[in-house]
C-alpha cells in the first residue's frame, strides 16, 4: 500500500517511508493533551524536559517513545531506541526499525533537548 501526504514544510508531495518519517517526528514532538479533538495523542517527551541526564531517564524516554510509536504509527515496527548525548545539554532519541508495508529498514532521529 502506498501513502501519499504533503510534507508539512515544504508543501511538496511524500510517500511511504518520508511519510512515515514525517509522522513520527509529529508524534514524538506532540505532547499529549495538546490536541483539542484527539488528546491522547502525542507523546511524553515534552514532560521529561527539565529531567536529570541518567540511566532512569534513558529508559523512561526510550519507553516514551516506544509507548507513542507502537499506539499512533502501526506502519512501523520499532527494533532498537538509543539515547545519545552529543553535547552537554543534548540529548538525541535514535530509533531503528523496520517499515512494515515493504520490509524496508529504517533509521529515524529526533532531538529531545
Amino acid at each position: 500500500m502506498k501513502y501519499y501526504g504533503f510534507n508539512a514544510l515544504t508543501g511538496e508531495n511524500i510517500t511511504d517511508i518520508d511519510h512515515v518519517r514525517q509522522s513520527m517526528r509529529d508524534i514524538l514532538k506532540t505532547p499529549v493533551g495538546s490536541r483539542i479533538a484527539r488528546r491522547t495523542y502525542g507523546s511524553l517527551l515534552f514532560r521529561m524536559t527539565d529531567s536529570a541526564d541518567n540511566p532512569a531517564f534513558k529508559l523512561q524516554l526510550m519507553a516514551a517513545c516506544y509507548t507513542a510509536l507502537l499506539r499512533w504509527e502501526p506502519r512501523i515496527l520499532i527494533e532498537k531506541i538509543t539515547i545519545t548525548s552529543p553535547e552537554a545539554a543534548q540529548v538525541v532519541v535514535d530509533l531503528e526499525g523496520t517499515y512494515s508495508a515493504t520490509g524496508q529498514p529504517f533509521s529515524f532521529s529526533v532531538p529531545v533537548r
